[in-house]
C-alpha cells in the first residue's frame, strides 16, 4: 500500500502524522511511505530523517495525496483540502476528526465517497480511546501551565501566582471532568501547588482520584449547583469533559462566567468537540485568548500542537499500530478483525457509520456491520 503524509494546513499546527521510526516499520512491512516536502519541519524532522529510513519526498500536497491508498494526518481536513479528499476515489483516511463538531468537513467526506477514519472515535473493550488518550495527557498538562500565564497581568489575567508565596494563597483550579486529561490537568495543578477541585459525575472515578492523589486536591460530585459554586470564585476552571464522538455538554453558563473573578482564566480543552463553556470557540496559538465579561477564555482547538516534538512522537507511538493493520490488510479486514478499530470508522463510501456523528448533524446512519 502507498501511505501518504501530507504537511498540516490547520493554522498553527505544527505536528506531523508519521516519524522516521513509522517509516522503518511500514517500509519494512512492504509498504510505500509519501512524506511532502517540509511536512516534519515543524516538529524538528528533516525530510532527510525521513529518506533515510525509506520515504520518498514530494513536492507538494497534490501529489502526496493523488499518490495515496492510505492519508495519515494529524488533524482534520480544513476547507483547502476538501477538494483533494476527492483526487482518489477509494482512498482512507485516518486522522483526528471531531466531525460532530463540523458539519462542513462531514459534508466534504460524505461528498468525496471515501473512508475516514477518525483516531478519536477508536475504542477498546473497557472504554479506552488509544488513540486520544496521548494528546489528552498532553493537552491536560498544558492546561495548568497556559492558564497560569494568562493568569499574569501583562496576559490579560488577574495577577494571581498558581502556586502562591509564604502568606499569600495560591489560584483556585477547577477542573470539570476525571478523566485522561482532568487526570493530568490535576497532576501538574497540584505539582504547582494550587488548591485543586476535581468534578465529575462518576462516584467511582472520583474515588479512583482522591486514592491517587492521597488528599492533595478536593473530589466534587458535579451537578449544575457544584460547577456554579466552585466555579464563581475560581481564579483558573479547566474545562475537560468528552463524550467520545459526539458535541461536548455545555456546563459553564455565561451569567455563571459574569458573576467570577475578573481576570480569571477559562481553559477549555474539549473544544475541538464543540466547548463545554457557552461561549466557547475554537482559537488558536497565534491569538489563543478571548474576553467573556471580564474572564478570559483560552480555547486553542489544536493545543498539543504547540509542542509538537513530544506530540508527534506521543501520537504516533499510538497509531502506528492500526496504521499497519489498515495497511497491511485493507480497511475492511482490519476493521472486521479490530473492533476497536471498526469504532473509529465514521464515513464509508459517502454514509456516516458514526451514530453520535449523524446524530449530531440529523443525518442519516448507516451500521457499518452493513458495509463490511
Amino acid at each position: 500500500m502507498i501511505i501518504g503524509v501530507p504537511k498540516e494546513r490547520l493554522t498553527d499546527e505544527y505536528r506531523v502524522a508519521i516519524t522516521p521510526a513509522g517509516v522503518r516499520e511500514l517500509t519494512a512491512a512492504g509498504h510505500s511511505v509519501f512524506v511532502e516536502q517540509g511536512a516534519g519541519t515543524g516538529c524538528t524532522i528533516r525530510d532527510e530523517d525521513f529518506v533515510r529510513t525509506g520515504a520518498k519526498i514530494l513536492p507538494g500536497a497534490d501529489e502526496v495525496w493523488g499518490a495515496a491508498d492510505l492519508i495519515l494526518k494529524v488533524k482534520e481536513p480544513v476547507p483547502e483540502e476538501y477538494d483533494r479528499l476527492k483526487l482518489r476515489t477509494d482512498q482512507v483516511l485516518f486522522t483526528y476528526l471531531h466531525l460532530a463538531a463540523s458539519r462542513g468537513c462531514t459534508d466534504a467526506l460524505v461528498a468525496a465517497g471515501n473512508t475516514a477514519i477518525a483516531y478519536e472515535t477508536v475504542q477498546l473493550p473497557d472504554h479506552s480511546l488509544p488513540l486520544l488518550i496521548p494528546m489528552s495527557e498532553v493537552a491536560g498538562r498544558m492546561a495548568p501551565i497556559v492558564g497560569a500565564n494568562h493568569l499574569m497581568r501583562p496576559a490579560g489575567g488577574s495577577g494571581v501566582l498558581v502556586c502562591g508565596v509564604p502568606g499569600v494563597r495560591s489560584a483556585k483550579v477547577v477542573i470539570l471532568g476525571a478523566g485522561i486529561a482532568g487526570m493530568a490537568a490535576a497532576t501538574l495543578a497540584v505539582g504547582l501547588h494550587c488548591d485543586v477541585y476535581v468534578l465529575d459525575r462518576d462516584l467511582e472515578r472520583l474515588r479512583s482520584v482522591d486514592h491517587h492523589f492521597r488528599g492533595a486536591l478536593e473530589t466534587i460530585a458535579s451537578s449544575t449547583y457544584a460547577i456554579e459554586e466552585n466555579c464563581i470564585d475560581a481564579d483558573i476552571v479547566i474545562g475537560a469533559v468528552l463524550v467520545v464522538g459526539a458535541r461536548a455538554p455545555k456546563l459553564v453558563t455565561d451569567d455563571l462566567v459574569a458573576q467570577m473573578n475578573p481576570g480569571s482564566v477559562l481553559v477549555d480543552i474539549s473544544v475541538d468537540q464543540g466547548g463545554c463553556f457557552e461561549s466557547s470557540h475554537p482559537t488558536t496559538h497565534s491569538n489563543p485568548t478571548f474576553k467573556v465579561h471580564e474572564s478570559l477564555f483560552y480555547c486553542v482547538a489544536n493545543m498539543p500542537g504547540a509542542v509538537p516534538h513530544s506530540s508527534t512522537y506521543a501520537l504516533t507511538n499510538a497509531t502506528l499500530p492500526y496504521t499497519l493493520e489498515v495497511a497491511s490488510h485493507g480497511w475492511r479486514q482490519a476493521a472486521r478483525t479490530d473492533p476497536a478499530l471498526a469504532r473509529g470508522v465514521n464515513v464509508v463510501e459517502g454514509q456516516v457509520t458514526y451514530e453520535p456523528v449523524a446524530d449530531a448533524h440529523a443525518m442519516a446512519y448507516t451500521k457499518l456491520s452493513s458495509l463490511l
